[in-house]
C-alpha cells in the first residue's frame, strides 16, 4: 500500500474537476508528492460516477491509503467512490471541514467540487486532508478517539441486514463518553 507518511496519494477527475485536480496535483508534486493521475487527460474523463468507482477502488484494493476526487459539486464523485468497500469518502468545501474529515472522521478520500472551490482554496484543503491524521489536535479530550473510533469501525463494519433484523439498530453497539470539550478548541 502506498501511504501518506511516504507522500503518496492517487486523484481522479471528470471534466468538470479537472482544471481543480491540475492544479492540486502540481501543488502536491511541487511538495514532494507522488501523485498517481488516473485521469491524466481531460479529453477522455469518464463520467464522475466512474472516475469515482476507479478512485475509490484503488483504496478497496489496498492500493492507497488516501485520495482524492474532483468533479463539479463533490458531491456525485463522493456518492460513487463510498459505494467501494473500505472508502470512507468525504465532500469538503473548506479547510476546517478537510483537516476535520482526517482528525475527527478517519476519511480516507476526499472529494471537491471544481465549481465552487478555486486553486488556492483547493490545494490547502488538499494539505489540511493529507498532513493531518485520525485524533491529532484532540489528544487533550478525554473519550474523543474512543467516541470517533467506534464510528468509524460501524462504519466499516456495517452490515445492513443485521441493522434491520435489529429493528433498525446496531447490533451490539458500543458507547464511548465524551468528558468535557477542551478549552480552546476551534473547531
Amino acid at each position: 500500500m502506498r501511504l501518506v507518511k511516504d507522500r503518496h496519494v492517487v486523484v481522479g477527475a471528470d471534466f468538470a474537476g479537472f482544471a481543480l485536480k491540475e492544479a492540486v496535483k502540481k501543488h502536491l508534486e511541487e511538495r514532494g508528492w507522488t501523485v498517481k493521475d488516473l485521469t491524466p487527460s481531460k479529453d477522455v474523463t469518464p463520467m464522475y460516477h466512474r472516475v469515482g468507482f476507479l478512485v475509490g477502488s484503488q483504496i478497496s484494493e489496498g492500493e492507497y491509503e488516501k485520495a482524492l476526487a474532483f468533479c463539479g459539486s463533490g458531491m456525485g464523485i463522493h456518492v460513487a467512490a463510498s459505494k467501494c468497500p473500505h472508502v470512507h469518502a468525504a465532500v469538503c468545501e473548506s479547510v476546517s471541514a478537510a483537516k476535520r474529515a482526517s482528525t475527527a472522521n478517519n476519511c480516507n478520500l476526499m472529494a471537491m467540487g471544481g465549481f465552487f472551490i478555486g486553486p488556492r482554496l483547493g490545494k490547502a484543503m488538499a494539505d489540511a486532508f493529507l498532513d493531518n491524521t485520525f485524533g491529532a489536535g484532540y489528544e487533550d479530550w478525554r473519550g474523543f478517539d474512543d467516541y470517533h473510533r467506534i464510528g468509524y469501525e460501524e462504519c466499516e463494519h456495517f452490515d445492513y441486514e443485521a441493522y434491520r433484523a435489529n429493528g433498525f439498530q446496531v447490533p451490539n453497539p458500543r458507547e464511548a463518553e465524551l468528558g468535557p470539550e477542551p478549552i480552546g478548541l476551534a473547531f
